[in-house]
């Protein structure tokens, strides 16, 4: 008897490792859900109120972040420089700036939208291009820079470039009426995804029709954009082309197609 009840004992732990083995594998090429780092909150409660205790916040939590905010997306100087803290506030108490970070707050108190569209993007992306880490992704609060910016593993959002089309701030400078279409919230997935494919893939930058190519390789990286959103976000006749190429040579991966140097 005490034989037979250790032979099930060792028989229900081999199972029981079984089903650990087989919830491992089931779980295993899973694109875990896509958090977005709110740097644009602790932004903003400093440029409100210069809390110190806000920005010391932001550089002990989102180092890299924090640093591609002062230094290269509002060029404000060295983040370590020791009157960079003065300069990074006085500079937002531009009243143009000041009606920007309260469309933000107000706009975008709730992105879950946002995080279910980027999660379903990368997830999708990264079955056509397994090789490719999924970004981390943070919103932060521009000056009317830069949409989106990319480092190799980072995606950094601007949401201040993402007010509406009808946002009287672009309005008045100037941007066109093509231009303010694209400023809006159902962009930011698909500009997220362009910008972190072309820093992986960039444009060409050397060939005797340079321009042709460039407007080659974006339409191939909108074309990508299209597929992994399930969307026609991006329109136009050249990412027609693309899409006629790979409905007619279904052998070619996009990994092919985004490293491809010539036309198709």
């Amino acid at each position: 008897m005490k034989k037979l009840s250790l032979i099930l004992l060792l028989l229900l732990i081999v199972c029981v490792g079984c089903q650990w083995g087989l919830r491992s594998n089931d779980d295993q090429g899973k694109t875990d859900a896509v958090v977005i780092e709110r740097l644009d909150r602790m932004e903003l409660l400093y440029l409100t109120t210069g809390d110190f205790a806000a920005l010391q916040q932001m550089k002990t939590m989102y180092p890299a972040e924090t640093r591609i905010l002062i230094e290269e997306v509002l060029q404000l100087g060295m983040v370590d420089e020791p009157d960079i803290n003065t300069r990074f506030l006085l500079f937002f108490q531009d009243s143009t700036l000041q009606s920007l970070m309260r469309d933000v707050e107000l706009q975008y108190a709730d992105v879950e939208d946002v995080t279910e569209g980027l999660t379903n993007a990368f997830s999708n992306l990264s079955e056509l291009l397994p090789d490719m880490i999924v970004p981390r992704v943070y919103m932060q609060i521009g000056s009317l820079d830069q949409s989106v910016v990319v480092d190799d593993t980072l995606v950094g959002v601007s949401l201040d470039k993402y007010l509406g089309a009808d946002n009287p701030v672009y309005q008045r400078y100037g941007y066109s009426e093509r231009q303010r279409s694209m400023m809006t919230r159902q962009y930011i997935v698909p500009d997220c995804v362009a910008f972190y494919l072309l820093r992986h893939y960039p444009m060409p930058i050397v060939g005797d029709d340079t321009t042709h190519l460039k407007r080659t390789h974006m339409a191939r990286i909108q074309y990508v954009v299209n597929q992994v959103t399930d969307s026609r976000v991006f329109s136009n006749d050249e990412v027609s082309e693309v899409e006629k190429y790979m409905t007619s040579h279904p052998e070619v991966s996009i990994k092919q197609l985004l490293s491809a140097k010539n036309n198709q």
